[in-house]
């Protein structure tokens, strides 16, 4: 058997599997089958998925360890994972096969080597400096200042030491020196947190694919019915899933594989960083292509179905090189074979790389990271870029250093809440990384699917009982992704007069996050003026115009304020005296109003009347919300915003981070005596000599003008001062248990 036949039967092989574990990512498969994760085995087995996250990170995930198994193979056979392994290159390939209408000369032609070529080892620069973040900066500025030092000391070297060896000792000294120094200072700028940008994953080919399959060629498969439906006793895919931005995603794939028919493998040979990384590790390669001139004739058959354009036919380019061994099998006279450890002076073994444009991938990622985190909405304006992570986030600085934005996590969400955060320019760097829309679904309350499936670590595998506080995650509290608020101007019962609960009833946790509180509401020209009264009725009119004396009359239709379940109408009589009463009305007619019992006095002509209804309105215990979006998703007020939204305030995940700019959760921080709701196992109690020193310290830090440091001090002096009294920003009207979240 031919080995190109062999290879071809691997791809076939690989792309089957790539192909299952997409349709088998889904959250009956991933709960039915909990803790097997190798629906995500790709991805983990991708040599730079696990070199960016762990530089970015410090740290290694466990499953990425695959990826540097894989490596030697890399070592020892050069680019096989390239045209054997990588399901988006046998795509490529499939494609250029299958739609080449070249003729053999224009194929010869196509696949020579072209300095466009370079492209690919530039983007890895870019993006392997922009992973170590301000690690970069703190290099560059202690590198220029040891450049300069260094500089000084070898010129003072040159003129005091005459022996020309002494001089190169001491030379080397003073540049061994310098570079430790440079790490040493750098790293001691950087505080140890490089706080990198792992932007791997726009151009990765597996995360790429990954993220294609997701957003667009899966759903716009689920779309026509019998799909949906199912047909011929096979049960259907069901409704399909929505994805923002998908027309994006899918004609991005559409037009790298459409290039193909202009340049062969133009992914691969011009775009792909992680072929560069192999390009990198390949020259080190024991095997490789090799050609003995004797039996050359030069006819460059050899380039005709060449996949790396790695000019077989010459020197040949191990770093191009995809092992796809078509040359050897394409070679009329037998020239070329793939041998053990060739003579080095037949091969080029580095990239074709420049030094000025090596230097300009490097500034451009040095400056990427810095330039993306200056817009405000990256960090304080959270409420421009909608940040809701999926449960079991890492704090968002930690996230952006490990995810990938393989989009895995979005196509197991049972619900289709996740959804790919979109081009949008206000926060670039988190560019196709998961967010929860609301308006899509909503984050069931005993899944962690998305947790299950994520290769990286961004969104760690807390089970269901670290989601819920359960077990031995008591203490910790449930996970809260952020917290709901009321939009009162659009909200039913609140505004416009309508009974509604759907929010209270959708409500999942226990005791509900959402409850009802009857309250009442003065009737629209509900202040009426009394004509005339008896012990349980009264006739009322309205005010006067002025100038008259009279009051107008009044055409209520009979039995108006009857009411119903939901509502109770009452009338308040308000007496010269100042004092008032308040009766529920149970009868009217178009200007008599009957009460339930008796008034305490009779009104006389001329007191006032106020007609109110009474009926349910939701509030919000932010003790018990944790932001799982369900009341916004059902909330039958529909358009540009719900009645009910979320918004990240309040999230778990950043709760422990010291600045505001990065904590979300200080603004809606509890007393220490909360009532063992998702305040408990927040913060620990604040000792008194805590609670001075904050007080001191944001005492000077408001007199000097700096009230960011303010809030730190409330909520020290509220642990140790105790319930605030009655009069707080709601004034006790809500027991403590309003939206506004004080403790009155």
């Amino acid at each position: 058997m031919r080995i190109t036949t062999v290879r071809i039967l691997v791809q076939i092989l690989v792309m089957g599997l790539f192909i299952a574990f997409c349709l088998m990512t889904t959250f009956a498969f991933v709960d039915e089958h909990h803790g097997q994760y190798w629906v995500s085995k790709f991805l983990e087995i991708d040599p730079l998925v696990g070199i960016s996250t762990a530089i970015a990170t410090g740290t290694l995930y466990k499953g990425l360890i695959w990826g540097l198994v894989l490596l030697i193979p890399t070592l020892l056979l050069g680019r096989i994972f390239c045209n054997w392994i990588c399901p988006y290159g046998i795509l490529h390939q499939f494609f250029g096969w299958a739609f080449n209408s070249r003729d053999a000369k224009s194929k010869i032609e196509s696949n020579r080597y072209s300095r466009i070529y370079a492209i690919k080892y530039y983007i890895l620069i870019a993006m392997g400096v922009a992973l170590l973040g301000q690690f970069s900066l703190s290099l560059l500025m202690v590198g220029c200042a040891a450049t300069i030092v260094g500089g000084l000391l070898a010129l003072f070297a040159y003129g005091v030491i005459k022996d020309a060896r002494s001089r190169r000792t001491v030379l080397t000294g003073i540049t061994v020196a310098g570079v430790l120094a440079t790490l040493v200072g750098a790293s001691a700028m950087s505080r140890g947190d490089w706080n990198g940008s792992l932007q791997i994953g726009l151009l990765d080919p597996i995360c790429l694919i990954h993220r294609s399959f997701t957003a667009a060629i899966l759903p716009a498969m689920n779309l026509p019915d019998t799909v949906q439906k199912g047909a011929l006793g096979v049960s259907g895919a069901g409704d399909p899933r929505q994805h923002v931005g998908a027309w994006f995603v899918g004609f991005m794939i559409v037009l790298l594989v459409a290039m193909n028919l202009f340049i062969p493998r133009f992914f691969c040979r011009v775009l792909c960083p992680l072929g560069a990384t192999l390009g990198l590790l390949s020259r080190f390669a024991l095997w490789r292509i090799e050609r003995d001139p004797a039996k050359c004739t030069d006819c460059d058959l050899c380039l005709q179905s060449c996949e790396g354009a790695s000019d077989p036919q010459t020197q040949l380019r191990k770093s191009e090189c995809f092992v796809c061994f078509n040359c050897i099998e394409d070679c009329p006279h037998d020239a070329l074979s793939f041998a053990f450890v060739p003579p080095k002076r037949h091969e080029v073994p580095a990239p074709d790389l420049r030094l000025r444009g090596s230097v300009l991938a490097a500034v451009t990622g040095f400056l990427f990271t810095p330039f993306a985190r200056v817009g405000a909405s990256g960090s304080k304006d959270f409420s421009a870029t909608g940040m809701i992570r999926p449960p079991g986030s890492c704090e968002e600085n930690e996230f952006l250093q490990r995810c990938i934005k393989c989009d895995q996590c979005i196509r197991v969400c049972p619900t289709n809440v996740l959804q790919p955060y979109h081009l949008d320019f206000k926060n670039i760097e988190a560019l196709w990384t998961p967010v929860m829309n609301f308006r899509t679904g909503f984050c069931q309350l005993n899944c962690t699917a998305c947790g299950e499936v994520c290769p990286t670590g961004a969104i760690q595998r807390i089970g269901i009982d670290g989601k819920l506080g359960l077990g031995q995650f008591e203490k910790a509290g449930p996970v809260v992704l952020g917290t709901a608020h009321y939009d009162l101007g659009r909200c039913l019962p609140w505004s416009m007069k309508k009974p509604c609960v759907v929010c209270e009833e959708v409500c999942p946790t226990s005791p509900k996050a959402i409850y009802s509180e009857r309250m009442q509401f003065v009737e629209r020209e509900g202040k009426m003026v009394v004509i005339s009264a008896t012990s349980n009725t009264v006739t009322v009119g309205h005010e006067p115009k002025p100038g008259e004396f009279d009051p107008q009359p009044v055409a209520y239709r009979p039995g108006r304020f009857v009411g119903d379940g939901t509502t109770t109408y009452h009338v308040e009589i308000v007496y010269r005296s100042g004092q008032h009463e308040t009766h529920q009305i149970v009868a009217n007619d178009a200007d008599t109003l009957r009460i339930d019992g008796v008034f305490s006095r009779t009104p006389v002509a001329g007191e006032f009347a106020i007609v109110k209804y009474e009926w349910k309105v939701p509030k919000i215990d932010t003790d018990y919300c944790i932001g799982c979006g369900i009341c916004e998703h059902e909330c039958p007020v529909v358009g540009d915003k719900r009645a009910v939204y979320v918004t990240a305030e309040g999230e778990s995940r950043s709760n422990k981070e010291p600045s505001r700019d990065r904590n979300r959760g200080l603004s809606l921080e509890k007393s220490v005596d909360a009532r063992g709701g998702r305040g408990h196992g927040h913060r620990p109690a604040w000792s008194a000599e805590e609670s001075a020193t904050a007080v001191a310290i944001a005492h000077e830090a408001n007199m000097a003008g700096h009230g960011d440091i303010s809030l730190l001090a409330m909520l020290s002096a509220s642990s140790v001062a105790g319930p605030a009294k009655k009069g707080g920003c709601c004034g006790g009207s809500s027991g403590g248990k309003g939206g506004c979240g004080c403790k009155a």
